[in-house]
């Protein structure tokens, strides 16, 4: 569910760091982002079904076997290897848990689903039929798809990774049912009073005396897919309401059909009014999900659409899972700003999305759109964010965003190289990239049911053929990249590796800044430092003009980092490789940026 675009204007010079005066006083049982963790985490985010996909067929709806799909197994020790050069320090493992899907897997004792209600032949990671099982799809051998997953994990351990998986707390499957669940554990919903549009004590919301219709225009698997289940029905009767809040028994197939929403005490269609004494029972099968998968030694959960869940349950989920697990992450999908605050120091947050806010500032920058203004990255830091900025995860790609070199985006990924840059060193807090990313993977291709939409299906079978040249039949070693995608490969390491290195970026102070004569509108700049550390980052947008200029550090701050005025000082460009002397840090530091381009300089 996306937040409002706000409309931003320009504050200046005002700390946005970790380690800033200015930083926001919160609740006393909230840690800063510095006791969390001391050094910069950055996730690469795989769908796993994709990742390791090595065929090409990428036919409209083409079937697990038509298609092919990524296992566990084809994550190899090399493949780890090669993200970890990458600079990369955790891998989200996107797609793991039991989803609803149109493959058959009936003769490993896996209920099958009704393909009325599952969108794409592979269906949606996000439609959780089984929240103690992991997808059947990612085995090579299904009956031992658990180990298959623990194996994983050892191996991304070993290799001084860390594992974040997504954890689903709003919504289920239609087809909900775990046939993997431990003993004593009750599916969602066995216990409900069905008559009751609401009750606290339900898993489910009711629309009594109607029976679900199933939406127009699903035909999940194409024409051509035949299942004697595929017939314009489902039976559920009564009628739940539907994962994105809609109460009623004929939700679009724009909503998430596929989808029920869970019930966490809040009486939505009488002003939201909770009851959450006592403790409702969605609420403990939650935290047991939790500690089953934290006890499969997973280091953090994405917490899909958190903002839907009410922050009384992550106050009371996320310190209970704490407690056993002390250093497990907990990151919100977060869209909206009004509400960050809430959701770190009531709701224990470790980290947020910061989509509505930094994200969407940067999309337009990119693509040079009339509304465009670098002073919307200002307000991130001192209006939105201020006082907790390195709480917030940055990105420019994830699975519900379009590709960057997409047609739909910005036509290639060079463009988009300044607004990495800033999102990987604005603060110290966590910056994420998308498998196909650091290649340039356009996303091209109607695979099913997302059609062309700039992004890379999650919904069904297919390879992913720029991040396929990259894995090269599983040698994972970038022989079939062109020159130009090996040299983008290199800028995402470069950066993100000295992102994560540099104390000014992990822990130093903020404070934005000014060329004089040649000064672009469309530029962004600020220092980054520590006592022993300066990190001056300079963003060009604009796609045609050179930024040719002179930065000057106000004296306040040349007197703070105390640097010896006078005599010669070496400027290293961390991302051209350059360097060059200045004799007198008072006259200024010259910078030459190209169109598109950023440069950051170390001294």
């Amino acid at each position: 569910m996306r937040a409002l675009i706000f409309f931003f204007a320009a504050l200046f010079l005002t700390a946005c760091g970790g380690q800033s005066k200015h930083k926001e006083s919160m609740a006393s049982n909230q840690r800063s982002a510095d006791t969390i963790r001391k050094d910069k985490i950055v996730i690469y985010q795989m769908m796993v079904r994709l990742f390791g996909n090595k065929n090409t067929t990428n036919k409209l709806y083409g079937s697990k076997d038509e298609n092919g799909t990524g296992k566990f197994e084809d994550i190899t020790d090399k493949a780890l290897d090669e993200l970890k050069k990458l600079g990369i320090s955790h891998v989200w493992y996107t797609g793991v848990i039991e989803h609803a899907t149109m493959t058959d897997y009936s003769s490993f004792g896996i209920k099958p689903d009704d393909p009325d209600i599952v969108k794409g032949r592979a269906g949606s990671p996000y439609a959780i039929k089984d929240y103690y099982d992991v997808d059947p799809d990612l085995a090579v051998n299904v009956k031992n798809r658990m180990a298959e997953f623990e194996k994983l994990v050892e191996r991304t351990h070993k290799k001084e990774m860390k594992v974040i998986i997504d954890f689903v707390p709003n919504h289920v499957a239609r087809t909900y049912n775990s046939d993997a669940k431990p003993n004593g554990i009750r599916d969602f919903g066995a216990d409900d009073d069905k008559s009751k549009v609401f009750d606290p004590r339900n898993d489910f919301y009711y629309i009594p005396g109607k029976s679900f219709v199933v939406p127009k225009g699903t035909n999940a698997g194409g024409d051509e897919f035949k299942s004697p289940l595929k017939d314009g029905k489902f039976s559920e009767t009564p009628a739940k309401a539907t994962g994105n809040n809609v109460f009623s028994a004929s939700p679009g197939l724009g909503d998430w059909s596929e989808t029920i929403k869970l019930n966490y005490g809040v009486d939505y269609q009488n002003g939201e009014k909770a009851q959450f004494d006592p403790i409702p029972p969605v609420w403990t099968k939650m935290r047991d999900i939790l500690l089953f998968w934290a006890g499969k030694k997973v280091d953090g959960f994405r917490c899909d659409v958190a903002e839907m869940v009410p922050v009384q349950f992550w106050n009371w989920v996320i310190p209970q899972v704490k407690k056993d697990h002390p250093e497990i992450l907990f990151i919100a999908e977060a869209y909206n700003p009004k509400e960050y605050k809430k959701y770190l120091s009531v709701g224990k947050f470790d980290y947020l999305y910061d989509k509505v806010g930094l994200y969407d500032a940067l999309k337009r920058l990119i693509r040079n759109e009339a509304k465009a203004d670098v002073k919307d990255i200002s307000h991130v830091c001192n209006v939105e964010s201020k006082g907790f900025s390195s709480r917030m995860l940055r990105f420019l790609e994830n699975h519900d965003e379009e590709r960057i070199a997409s047609a739909g985006f910005a036509g290639n990924p060079w463009p988009a190289v300044p607004a990495m840059v800033i999102s990987a060193t604005l603060s110290g807090g966590p910056v994420m990239i998308y498998f196909g990313q650091e290649v340039g993977e356009p996303g091209k291709g109607i695979e099913g049911f997302g059609g062309e939409d700039n992004r890379t299906s999650i919904f069904d079978y297919w390879g992913v053929p720029e991040h396929q040249k990259w894995m090269n039949g599983g040698a994972f070693d970038g022989a079939l990249l062109s020159p130009d995608q090996k040299k983008l490969r290199e800028f995402y390491s470069t950066l993100l590796k000295f992102s994560a290195a540099s104390p000014a970026i992990t822990k130093g102070s903020f404070l934005e800044l000014k060329g004089e004569k040649g000064w672009s509108k469309k530029a962004y700049a600020f220092i980054r430092y520590t006592a022993k550390e300066r990190v001056l980052v300079v963003a060009n947008f604009d796609r045609k003009k050179e930024l040719n200029t002179t930065i000057y550090l106000p004296d306040s701050l040349l007197q703070k980092i105390k640097t010896n005025s006078g005599k010669p000082l070496i400027v290293n460009g961390v991302l051209s490789g350059s360097s060059y002397t200045i004799k007198d840090l008072k006259a200024g530091v010259p910078v030459k940026v190209g169109p598109s381009q950023a440069e950051i300089l170390s001294f």
